[in-house]
């Protein structure tokens, strides 16, 4: 059917789909309403309609006429943006100038009469790859300062402020921890890039 079981996972916690679980072994079991349910949801994701939208029509309070109805005002929305945009960038097709000669200035305030006509423009700044990847970085590195510094306060105490009044095993075994800690930290750090890199972090559009 071409659901993945992410698909079907992400479902479930939006409360689309609530699967029988079998007495015997606790595991979901999909009958074949289950089945058919996903068929709709896969279809109605596919015409590009909203998680709440879907949510209103299985729950009666809206019917599938309705539900289209509403988004087929948000579909022609979408399309008038894209055809200002199209109207501009085709304006912009026989432009000889190079980007640092562009009067962007103008083009701007085009845009933003536009937009206070109405008009909706992409903003890829917004999922700027940069920006997803400051936060982990941030977090990461913040948290490992953290616990290099109380490493530092450790080796302080038991090697210049306090000689001797501590077993190696103990201060070995305070050092260990935060250094684990750490690890974890870094590893955590390098899988959560990874899922940047490979856009796992926009994989709910998808669904």
């Amino acid at each position: 059917m071409g659901i993945t079981k992410k698909n079907i996972r992400f479902y479930e916690s939006e409360g689309l789909l609530t699967p029988r679980r079998n007495s015997e072994n606790g595991y979901r079991d999909y009958g074949e309403a289950e089945v058919d349910a996903l068929r709709r949801i896969k279809l109605m994701r596919k015409l590009g309609v909203p998680l709440e939208e879907i949510r209103k029509m299985q729950s009666g309070v809206h019917t599938v006429g309705d539900g289209m109805r509403r988004h087929l005002i948000t579909l022609e929305r979408d399309r008038e943006n894209l055809e200002q945009a199209i109207r501009l960038c085709g304006g912009l097709t026989d432009c000889p100038a190079r980007l640092e000669d562009l009067d962007a200035q103008e083009l701007l305030a085009r845009m933003e009469t536009l937009e206070q006509e109405g008009a909706t423009f992409q903003n890829k700044q917004r999922s700027d790859i940069r920006v997803r990847y400051a936060a982990p970085l941030v977090i990461a590195g913040s948290m490992t300062a953290l616990l290099v510094g109380f490493m530092a306060l450790l080796g302080w105490a038991f090697f210049i402020g306090s000689p001797g009044t501590a077993p190696w095993p103990l201060v070995l075994f305070a050092m260990a921890v935060p250094l684990l800690i750490i690890a974890g930290i870094l590893a955590a750090l390098v899988q959560r890039l990874r899922e940047i890199g490979k856009g796992e972090i926009d994989d709910a559009k998808n669904y």
